[in-house]
């Protein structure tokens, strides 16, 4: 574990610090890291395996990113770390501090915000694009239209209460959500294109593959030809969104609607 201690405040000459939860080893930030540190961000990263994992305070980080994983967020009694992860994080958004969920993250948030996560009634595995929502055409997923994502989930959420729908597949209408400036919420993977880790994915989960409807070689073709343009466009949605939080987080507070455009 590597946690760095850092003031929470917002002077500026302050070096602004990001913590990545890994609940996988082979489901780490990949190309989202980029643009994070572009942006100033001293990023550190937990695994929920580590044993000083519980004791981390979640609301301590100027931002919290949290990755995916195969487990189910049903499945507490097989890994307590769920619900412990799960108290703290409520408590980081009810603070409205900026926070990111990729898949298992996203529905984490989901669920922290009150709503169900449950396994959905298909396997959605291979590289194919989101609808981007009139309401987000202009915020940071306008990079991803047209572009053919990775999904790798079966499992799906009901929309939280207070949250912005951003974007559907023709799977799972909940694919991606916010709230305000600071909560960005995706079931897809973004970042996912141009890391080996990529290789980890199949040989542990072939049966997903084929429950999908592809075959191996399919997806790694796909993941050739389409991930590094999946990579870019993901990489220059998270710089937006990250913009999007300093112009925010440097307003008067009276002055934030509960939905902005980033």
């Amino acid at each position: 574990m590597s946690i760095r201690s850092a003031a929470l405040t917002k002077d500026p000459m302050k070096q602004k610090t990001a913590l990545i939860i890994r609940h996988v080893p082979y489901e780490g930030v990949a190309g989202f890291r980029d643009p994070i540190e572009a942006a100033g961000y001293q990023v550190d990263r937990v695994d929920v395996s580590d044993p000083g994992f519980s004791q981390i305070d979640l609301c301590h980080h100027d931002l919290l990113i949290m990755m995916g994983g195969p487990m189910g967020f049903y499945e507490q009694d097989q890994h307590p770390w769920i619900s412990c992860q799960l108290r703290r994080l409520a408590k980081r958004l009810e603070a409205d501090r900026p926070t990111l969920g990729v898949c298992f993250g996203a529905q984490m948030i989901a669920a922290a915000l009150g709503a169900r996560v449950y396994p959905g009634p298909a396997k959605e595995v291979g590289f194919h694009p989101v609808r981007i929502h009139d309401n987000a055409i202009d915020g940071p997923l306008r990079h991803l239209v047209e572009v053919p994502v990775l999904h790798w989930h079966g499992d799906t959420f009901d929309l939280p209460n207070g949250v912005e729908l951003l974007a559907s597949s023709h799977v799972y209408d909940h694919q991606a959500f916010r709230r305000g400036a600071n909560l960005l919420a995706l079931q897809f993977h973004a970042e996912m294109g141009r890391d080996e880790r990529f290789n980890a994915w199949i040989e542990e989960w072939p049966e997903s593959v084929v429950e999908a409807g592809g075959t191996e070689s399919d997806l790694r073709a796909a993941h050739e030809q389409f991930g590094p343009i999946v990579v870019a466009a993901g990489q220059s949605m998270i710089a937006d969104w990250l913009e999007g939080i300093d112009q925010a987080n440097r307003a008067e507070p009276s002055t934030l609607p509960l939905f902005q455009k980033a």
